[in-house]
């Protein structure tokens, strides 16, 4: 190297080193986090603090800090916030049992979330909705059929709640070693389940173990396995301390058990419910620094405007202030919202990736994967559609748009409904005839005096006329939901029993008794419905759920074979709410698969399908293992029946020790599941690796112990009860095994 060379490289290295002195340490990308986060911090007022922990940030003008508006959803496709795909509700999706789908769709979500992101602070658009902070997913447990958020969620198991909590939240936060590409939110933290007419002076009482057994395991898997970057707190109390500022619940289990170092928010409003509902304080100030003190970083909603007051009373050390803001920072900047654009790779996601061609394709299968058969007399399903002369629809969700998206939807470029599907999968030389027979609700003439019946006739000249009737009965979106945002629910959002609203029911025995044409009745709907009279005198049943943009395609598939359906519910169908203990009752003794004793409608775990599947030659690695060692199950799966199709292959576990000696334990337990694909006349050797984990009971104190003693486990296409068994004509493989050694202690 010459001496102008020298020169040159000296004068450069200068130049880079005097724009480094300019920059502030925050705003250099080449700096630690931490040192990035402390620096902004040392600059900041305690009001400009207390501004940044409000959903509603302000911007810092002085520091070229931005407005931000933390509050985002995107349950099953971005919400709110103009056009996006809308793929099946939650409760749809958990129907697939398959965790691969949920990340894929999820990871579909995240860049329709940054493609979207991306274009509105293009246009300097920062307002609510508009983040890449996302309130999402709901991993509450589905305790009660009656409750209206139930749709939110991924039903009543933890086990299968916990796998598509963590699929959902690794695809959504992405695996980039720099930066996320969206921040997910495990909600609602915790034993929150309804009613939503109470929600904001519950107090949710609950025994350690059903806590730790049921209510905690998924909130455990986001942390510990899916890194979830937030966690929101609930309205109501558990065990008299709000959720949203329990020391129990965010302090010593949340942080310090599982190491959780993202932050918290509170869910909206309840800040405010803690004094004014709750009333375990009487102000303002005390609320807020009683939730910042016990580990809530952030307010949906204004009470935390009132910290810089509880600072100047002494209620909150400003210390405490700087640990939630640090939290808060260290979102953002693993979002990469303060680093130069072109150093954030998810900043270069095109506009034109929203509800795009490929994501239609992925929203019709996975609307293909949740649907589950319920009922199938004589295989009347599949039916081919084209070599019918007039196939009857009737119902009053055949035509209806809502049905398809559930509730914190976005708004899809198109949709296809049932009605329209069937059309489509009937083709041109099919005649579909229509009629929705009655609406969802009615069941008592009109102020004008028009009969709710009136389109009974109508409906009944459908039937008559056809070769086939499909009736599309059920719920809507209007009829189950959040407090406050159901137009038509008259239980605050939860339903006060499980009947089809309205005349539904008595439109389907017209059909039934009063023609002689087959009838498959498609249920559209987000919790379990009784539908009892129907299965005992219809011939097939099909649950859909609220199947998405894509949910009208999708359903002609599933019912002319296109598409072999192979769902499986994600909670109990029981008989009727006397089933059921109080809705106020969160003790698990009754409820859910796990400590159900009644007979149930359909249950956990439960699906048909139109071709056939054995199961042989269950083997484990060993039958008698030490404390702390892992088993591997294996089984053989043969397709015997006439056609390609996935099955959902199941494990479940039981302790036979604890339930000689008389403890209170679930009657078996899901412990692994697969879907798997089958061509007819095929095998494949199935396997899953059973861990020490998943052999340890909780105790009485919450804690996880693995004792020796003896184990059985069960494998097949359905858990091991009486009704799976007289439902489908099988029962899964059975195993023993014995664990030995020591008692191992394995914590929380």
């Amino acid at each position: 190297m010459n001496d102008k060379e020298m020169n040159d490289k000296e004068m450069n290295n200068k130049e880079k080193n005097d724009k480094r002195k300019k920059v502030p340490v925050f705003k250099d990308p080449d700096q630690p986090i931490e040192k990035r986060i402390d620096d902004l911090i040392d600059r900041l007022s305690l009001e400009e603090k207390v501004s940044q922990m409000l959903y509603y940030s302000s911007s810092i003008g002085h520091l070229g800090i931005r407005e931000y508006n933390w509050w985002n959803e995107c349950l099953h496709g971005v919400a709110r916030a103009g056009v996006a795909s809308v793929f099946p509700q939650a409760i749809g999706m958990s129907a697939s049992f398959n965790p691969e789908l949920i990340k894929e769709v999820s990871a579909a979500i995240s860049d329709e979330a940054r493609a979207k992101y991306n274009q509105s602070v293009k246009y300097e658009d920062r307002e609510i909705y508009k983040g890449l902070t996302f309130w999402t997913p709901n991993i509450n447990i589905f305790r009660d059929p009656r409750w209206g958020r139930g749709q939110e969620t991924y039903g009543e198991d933890p086990y299968l709640t916990g796998r598509l909590g963590v699929a959902f939240i690794k695809g959504l936060q992405g695996d980039d070693p720099d930066y996320m590409q969206a921040a997910a939110c495990a909600k609602h933290y915790a034993v929150h389940s309804g009613p939503e007419s109470l929600r904001h002076e519950f107090d949710a009482r609950v025994s350690d173990k059903d806590l730790w057994e049921t209510y905690l395991p998924a909130f455990r898997a986001a942390v510990k396995e899916a890194d979830v970057e937030a966690v929101m707190g609930a309205y109501n109390r558990v065990n008299g301390k709000p959720a949203c500022a329990s020391d129990q619940l965010l302090e010593d289990i949340l942080r310090d058990k599982w190491g959780f170092e993202g932050h918290v928010v509170s869910d909206c409003g309840a800040i405010e419910d803690i004094y004014k509902r709750h009333k375990v304080v009487d102000t303002a100030e005390k609320a807020a620094a009683l939730a910042v003190n016990n580990g809530c970083d952030l307010n949906c909603g204004r009470v935390f405007e009132s910290l810089q007051n509880a600072v100047e009373k002494g209620l909150i050390p400003e210390e405490n202030i700087d640990r939630s803001i640090r939290r808060l920072f260290r979102t953002r900047f693993k979002l990469g919202m303060f680093d130069p654009d072109q150093s954030v790779p998810f900043n270069r996601i095109p506009f034109t990736v929203n509800d795009s061609p490929e994501h239609q394709k992925l929203n019709k299968r996975a609307s293909r994967e949740t649907m589950v058969l319920l009922k199938n007399e004589d295989s009347l399903l599949p039916i081919d559609l084209t070599e019918k002369d007039i196939v009857g629809v009737i119902g009053p969700n055949a035509d209806n748009k809502d049905v398809l998206l559930g509730n914190y939807n976005g708004r899809p470029s198109h949709y296809c409904t049932p009605l329209e599907g069937i059309r489509k999968a009937a083709g041109e030389n099919t005649r579909v005839l229509y009629s929705r027979g009655c609406d969802l609700t009615s069941s008592e003439s009109s102020f004008w005096g028009r009969s709710p019946r009136a389109e009974f006739s109508e409906a009944l000249g459908v039937a008559e006329h056809s070769d086939i009737v499909i009736m599309c009965l059920g719920l809507s979106p209007a009829l189950e939901g959040e407090e406050g945002a159901v137009a038509e629910s008259d239980g605050g959002g939860d339903k006060k029993d499980l009947k089809l609203p309205g005349l539904q029911e008595e439109l389907l025995k017209e059909v039934v008794n009063n023609t002689d044409t087959p009838v498959i009745l498609v249920l559209f709907n987000g919790s379990p419905l009784a539908v009892n009279w129907a299965e005992e005198n219809v011939e097939a049943i099909l649950e859909a759920w609220y199947p998405g943009q894509q949910g009208g395609e999708a359903l002609g598939d599933v019912l002319t074979g296109k598409y072999n359906p192979a769902g499986r519910l994600p909670l109990t169908f029981v008989k009727s709410v006397q089933q059921l203990p109080e809705f106020t009752d969160y003790s698990m003794e009754g409820r859910t698969y796990r400590y159900f004793k009644g007979d149930p409608l359909y249950p956990f775990g439960y699906g048909l399908s139109y071709t056939d599947f054995e199961y042989s030659n269950l083997r484990l690695s060993s039958e008698s293992v030490s404390a702390g060692d892992r088993i591997t199950v294996a089984a053989d799966l043969s397709n015997t029946g006439p056609c390609e199709g996935q099955e959902v292959v199941q494990l479940y576990l039981t302790n036979l020790t604890a339930r000689e000696k008389g403890i209170k334990l679930p009657q078996w337990e899901l412990k692994g599941i697969k879907r798997v694909s089958l061509k007819k006349d095929t095998k494949q050797s199935v396997s899953f690796d059973l861990t020490p984990e998943d052999m340890a009971r909780f105790q009485e104190d919450g804690s996880r112990q693995l004792e020796p003693g003896q184990y059985k486990l069960y494998v097949g296409g359905q858990q091991p009860d009486a009704r799976s068994a007289e439902l489908t004509g099988a029962r899964p493989l059975t195993q023993e095994f014995s664990v030995t050694g020591k008692k191992l202690n394995l914590g929380y």
